[in-house]
């Protein structure tokens, strides 16, 4: 049983606002990435505005779509958390007596009497360094949480999680393809603009390789994932190859052809991006599916078999292809003297440093640019650094314990309960998709270990959507009484 309105034919006025709802996701996941991965300001505006008129949408419905009572229960702690961690942003803005502020965050008063001498003087003085900055970030993190409440929400139906997926990877496709295009030309652009950076990488329509890596990581996955249910992969497994093939040719070939080539030319964008992370996490995501799949498979061996012969193909194809465009830049960029020179190492002791002076409460949200230059040592590389190179250490810095804990683990939540409820499902086809999701979010997840893609709008919207329609996916069509079952024969 889901908890909610009752489940009645709706009303026109309710067809349209849950239209509103889809199509207004969908232009989401179509338009972030094309203005530079939605880096400007007027783009972040655009992702807030849309994301508005979609709540609206769902506030004006006469009868909310009901949930299922086992997604109810999975989103009862991370959604406290996220409330806790809304608060936690006011206390880092709202000003606070001075006093309290050198107790709680000495780092913060500290900080404002070597660099703002007018400041001790104050009676009240806020945690975060830069108050403004934090409300502004604290805004645009918000239609992010939004979206993914309307997801968990709205999307209930197979068909509008194929679509989702299949317009996710679109644009995964024209992303790679467009930047195969341009790195082509002998005058590259973006879209409408010359392009100035990485001319000797494939970007598309970011200007971060790194960010495009990234963003096609979690795409990648997903068309495998698409694969796989189409196929009834987790139903074939085991059977002999004439029954595998009658099983891809029976089932819209030419839709599992068209996902396959997609995840070849996404691959292959991956390592022509030049990025020595998005490299290592395309090895790691096959291993990933494999490992994943052997869980699932136990000790099956002849569909381990099965599933190391499918991804060992496609990862085959992808180096074959690489190395026939043309690799050898990307290897270059292996070399002692290139890894030395990234710099990274001496921003992260330096963040560290950071984090050390404001270990409870941060420097605010959104302060890491205005913050860091302080506490960069001789050394530390050419320009400003706006961010840590590493979305883990710089929500550390800026968010202190405290708010790392209440976001980091709201998300970490609903991954463990995605992934848990993943490991019951018996639906091949639900069983494939929520693979893909999977996959799609560890990859992100390592991948931000020596990057800042979570910072990024594009992508920051894209592990919203991977996250929240990954739960729908392994939650879907589940009752209490199934789980319970389950739960049972399992142990």
């Amino acid at each position: 049983m889901a908890i909610g309105t009752p489940s009645t034919v709706p009303s026109g006025k309710d067809i349209f606002l849950r239209r509103v709802i889809e199509y207004g996701l969908l232009a989401l996941i179509v338009l972030s990435p094309l203005p530079a991965a939605s880096v400007y300001e007027w783009s972040i505006l655009g992702i807030q505005l849309i994301s508005i008129v979609m709540m609206a949408a769902f506030l004006l419905l006469d009868a909310k779509p009901a949930v299922n009572e086992n997604t109810i229960s999975a989103l009862k702690w991370p959604s406290r958390l996220l409330k806790a961690f809304g608060a936690f942003l006011l206390i880092q803005v709202i000003p606070w007596p001075g006093f309290l502020v050198s107790v709680l965050s000495p780092g913060a008063a500290a900080f404002r009497r070597d660099f703002h001498p007018l400041f001790p003087s104050s009676d009240f003085l806020s945690f975060s360094l830069v108050p403004a900055r934090t409300l502004q970030a604290g805004l645009e993190l918000l239609p992010y949480i939004l979206i993914g409440f309307l997801i968990i929400r709205i999307i209930h139906h197979r068909d509008q999680i194929r679509r989702i997926l299949i317009v996710l990877v679109a644009m995964g496709f024209f992303e790679a393809f467009y930047g195969l295009f341009e790195l082509a030309r002998s005058t590259p652009r973006v879209l409408f603009y010359k392009k100035i950076y990485n001319l000797d990488s494939l970007t598309g329509t970011f200007i971060n390789r790194n960010h495009l890596s990234g963003y096609l990581e979690m795409i990648l996955p997903l068309a495998i994932g698409l694969v796989l249910a189409r196929i009834d992969f987790f139903a074939v497994a085991g059977k002999g190859w004439r029954d595998k093939l009658v099983q891809f040719a029976g089932k819209g070939a030419s839709q599992n052809i068209l996902m396959t080539l997609a995840s070849v030319v996404m691959g292959l964008g991956i390592v022509l991006s030049r990025s020595r992370s998005g490299a290592f996490v395309l090895v790691f995501g096959f291993i990933l599916f494999f490992g994943l799949t052997v869980l699932y498979f136990g000790k099956l061996r002849a569909r381990q078999i099965w599933m190391r012969n499918f991804l060992t193909v496609t990862f085959w194809i992808v180096i074959v292809l690489s190395l026939y465009v043309g690799i050898g830049a990307t290897i270059q960029r292996f070399g002692g003297d290139n890894l030395l020179q990234g710099g990274r190492p001496i921003y992260w002791k330096n963040v560290l440093g950071m984090i050390g002076r404001f270990p409870l409460l941060g420097t605010g949200l959104g302060t890491f640019g205005y913050v860091y230059p302080a506490f960069e040592a001789a050394g530390g590389g050419e320009g400003v650094l706006l961010h840590a190179h590493n979305d883990y250490l710089e929500f550390l810095s800026e968010l202190g314990l405290v708010g790392t804990v209440l976001l980091g683990g709201a998300v970490f939540l609903l991954i463990f309960k995605a992934f848990m409820m993943w490991k019951t499902r018996v639906n091949p086809e639900m069983k494939g998709l929520a693979l893909g999701g999977l996959v799609s979010i560890f990859l992100i997840l390592f991948h931000s270990l020596t990057d800042f893609n979570l910072q990024i709008q594009a992508n920051r919207l894209l592990f919203t959507v991977v996250l929240a329609l990954t739960l729908v996916m392994a939650y879907h069509g589940r009752t209490p009484g199934r789980v319970a079952q389950l739960r049972r024969f399992s142990r």
